[in-house]
């Protein structure tokens, strides 16, 4: 379309917005500019280029009022109120979504930033990335090695931005060129999710080939940009979900096979280009990401830009939300505590000799667990030599929080307590607060330093234990994987001599801990096919002080969410107003 005003599309152009990594030229399809304008100046087309990344989703606490996405899963659950039947999470706790009013998308949120509406967001990165390879060669870049690294960013791009969808929706339409205002939409069809994950891994391919494109970044105007590491990491991640069970009903061994082999090779090449686990798990949540030559902090493939929103207010960065919304406010006058991890969550952190002290549950409600008697767990002393993850993820009643005016402070989440449990904002309904991503030593939101780790290596290390192990069984190579883990928490090697089966329960428990109130478990038990009964409630431990000091406890149902459970909720829904443009992609089943 030479020589026309680009012209905004509907539903699949979301508003744009200016970024950390863009500059302030916003290149957007409202009529100020031509694509032949903006791609015979260099300058304009290397900020279209920084404008690609625009359209990263937000991670972290942004899925309204600052809930997190892990309290969409058994891990955890957001201190709102109940009784606030408006917010997203009671909504979907409800069941009261669908293809008109789709979860993730609440009232003006989606004008204002585009974290709310995963869809529009991801294709509007998407068009962006189509212009910019379709249109960057006939550019005036004079740098030719530039030119070639920003197509080769444009290709991990688009990957990502497919992967992200596929994780929600299934299979896709693939759109690989610019949708301009003739563009029939009544013909575009819904590829598979193995051809999306097909077309996904040859993106990574080309922007891997590409000698421009440098292993990691090393200077902090680069932060969030695109690398061979994360090229490698989507492939492998990509051909992991083709092969899990809910996109692999057949058990296609091919599948398995091809997920091992990619996450292998990324895992030696990451490695081969100083990529590492931080040696401490718990410092590693709560520092930022130093870009230099030889960073302390060698695992981190990327993270999240410094601030996001609409005109990038310095409040909605992470790691000031983080301090405003998930310290322990009525020590600090924070709005509310935020993510409180759930007592499954805390179920399933193994003893510190690598013994697992919960076996399951006698009854629905998950009030009696099944207690491993060789553990030596003990269930009215239930946070005594735990994994150590456990202490740097979950402040727990008798935790020490740290000094607050010289005051030695520790968490009572007893009832009546200085942190007691209670469904209110202010106050934990599980009976524990988050301690992973903060650091005890802030004491304004000026401290807040912290940045979202999006991909990291740990993250690839579970995934060649998971996709070996379903290819080849418990191999050398998956128990190496799955070890790395561990041994940098401090945790001894998982017992030899596993079957395949008890082998793959140990990798999901492995990962459920190492990636805890992450991202990552919204996925993991759907594309896991066990999501229904893994998300039907959230229990808590309830502790009360006897007279004489003494305490004791009950577990008790903190959150009822068995309309979660459905099976519909395995992908989310097309928006409805993109079913009625494009009729060939049919809507997601039990959405209709």
């Amino acid at each position: 379309m030479k020589g026309k005003i680009i012209k905004v599309l509907l539903g699949l152009i979301a508003v744009a917005m200016t970024s950390g990594c863009s500059g302030e030229l916003d290149i957007t399809p409202d009529g100020r500019m031509t694509l032949d304008e903006v791609f015979q100046d260099s300058g304009y087309t290397e900020q279209y280029a920084n404008s690609m990344y625009e359209y990263i989703r937000k991670y972290g606490n942004g899925y309204h009022y600052y809930t997190w996405l892990s309290a969409f899963t058994d891990d955890a659950t957001d201190s709102q109120s109940s009784a606030e039947t408006w917010l997203m999470l009671n909504q979907w706790n409800r069941g009261n979504y669908s293809a008109s009013v789709p979860p993730f998308m609440v009232g003006d949120d989606r004008l204002r930033y585009n974290d709310k509406d995963f869809w529009g967001t991801a294709y509007a990165g998407i068009r962006k990335t189509n212009v910019f390879l379709e249109r960057a060669n006939e550019s005036n870049i004079p740098n030719q090695k530039k030119r070639e690294r920003y197509l080769a960013e444009a290709h991990v791009l688009r990957a990502h931005y497919y992967f992200d969808l596929i994780k929600n929706f299934g299979g896709v339409p693939l759109i690989t060129r610019d949708i301009t205002t003739d563009t029939d939409f009544s013909k575009i069809e819904r590829a598979s999710f193995d051809e999306c994950a097909k077309f996904i891994a040859e993106e990574c391919d080309k922007a891997i080939a590409t000698d421009a494109l440098p292993f990691r970044t090393e200077v902090e105007g680069e932060r969030g940009r695109m690398t061979k590491a994360i090229a490698y990491f989507i492939k492998a991640s990509a051909l992991l979900f083709a092969a899990s069970p809910h996109w692999n009903p057949t058990n296609d061994a091919a599948k398995w096979q091809a997920a091992a082999t990619a996450a292998k090779e990324a895992l030696k090449q990451l490695t081969s280009n100083g990529y590492a686990l931080y040696s401490n798990y718990e410092k590693f949540f709560i520092t930022r990401p130093v870009k230099e030559k030889n960073p302390e902090d060698k695992e981190t493939l990327l993270e999240a830009i410094d601030s996001w929103g609409y005109s990038g207010q310095e409040y909605r960065r992470f790691s000031v939300i983080t301090f405003l919304m998930h310290m322990i406010p009525v020590d600090f006058g924070g709005e509310k505590c935020g993510e409180c991890p759930s007592q499954e969550l805390v179920d399933s952190y193994e003893m510190k000799d690598g013994t697992v002290p919960i076996l399951g549950y006698e009854d629905e409600a998950h009030t009696k667990p099944i207690i491993n008697a060789a553990s030596g767990y003990d269930d009215q002393k239930p946070y005594e030599n735990r994994d150590p993850r456990f202490y740097a993820t979950v402040w727990y009643n008798g935790a020490h929080f740290g000094k607050v005016k010289d005051e030695d402070v520790y968490i009572e989440s007893f009832v009546g307590g200085r942190h007691g449990i209670d469904f209110i904002k202010q106050r934990t309904p599980t009976g524990y607060y988050t301690r992973k991503y903060v650091d005890p030593a802030m004491r304004s939101a000026a401290d807040a330093k912290t940045l979202w780790r999006i991909y990291r290596l740990a993250e690839l290390y579970l995934d060649v234990a998971e996709a070996e192990n379903e290819a080849n069984g418990p191999t050398a190579e998956a128990y190496d994987a799955a070890n790395a883990t561990r041994l940098r928490a401090g945790m001894p090697v998982l017992p030899a001599g596993l079957t395949k089966d008890q082998f793959r329960e140990r990798i999901r428990r492995e990962r459920r801990v190492e990636m805890a109130l992450e991202e990552n478990r919204f996925y993991d038990l759907r594309r896991w096919g066990i999501l229904e009964e893994n998300s039907r409630l959230k229990t808590a431990m309830r502790w009360t002080k006897a007279n004489d000091g003494t305490l004791s406890n009950v577990r008790v149902q903190a959150v009822d969410c068995h309309a979660t459970a459905d099976p519909k909720y395995y992908t989310l829904p097309i928006p409805r107003n993109e079913i009625l443009r494009m009729p060939l992609v049919k809507q997601n089943p039990g959405w209709e």
